[in-house]
Parts: structure tokens; C-alpha cells; sequence
């Protein structure tokens, strides 16, 4: 599950890299909310369902920053 930590490589693509006040839902290429059906997808099959549990929570946290940092609930 900590592989899945992998999806904020597509940070890297952003100018500037960090911006702490930014919400990475809806800016991110793999953050994008059409993505997430598939994460949600890979829980069917037993052998992918691990990484789509860790993609899943690490979607539900970033949420819960953008709540944070933004007032933006994004789920």
C-alpha cells in the first residue's frame, strides 16, 4: 500500500512543485475525479485490490487536506 504513494509523482509536472495552500484534487493529472472510478475499479480483482485500497485512501486524504488548507470538500 505504500507503493500507491507513487501517484504523487505527477507532482512533479507542476510549477511550482510544492505549494502548500494548492489542493492537489482536480490539479493533479492522477488526482483528476475521472481517475478515481478506475482506483475504485481496481478493488474487484483480488490481486489489484490492495493498490486500489491504498489509491483509495490516499484520494480520501487528499480530500481531506483540500477541507483543510481550502474549504474545498472534493469527494
Amino acid at each position: 500500500m505504500m507503493a500507491t504513494m507513487l501517484v504523487d509523482a505527477d507532482h512533479l509536472l507542476a510549477d511550482p512543485i510544492y505549494d502548500p495552500g494548492r489542493c492537489s484534487i482536480g490539479f493533479h493529472l492522477l488526482h483528476e475525479p475521472m481517475v478515481m472510478p478506475l482506483y475504485l475499479f481496481l478493488f474487484i480483482y483480488p490481486k489489484t485490490r490492495i493498490v486500489g485500497i491504498g489509491l483509495a485512501v490516499h484520494m480520501v486524504l487528499d480530500s481531506v487536506d483540500c477541507q483543510f488548507t481550502n474549504g474545498v470538500w472534493f469527494m
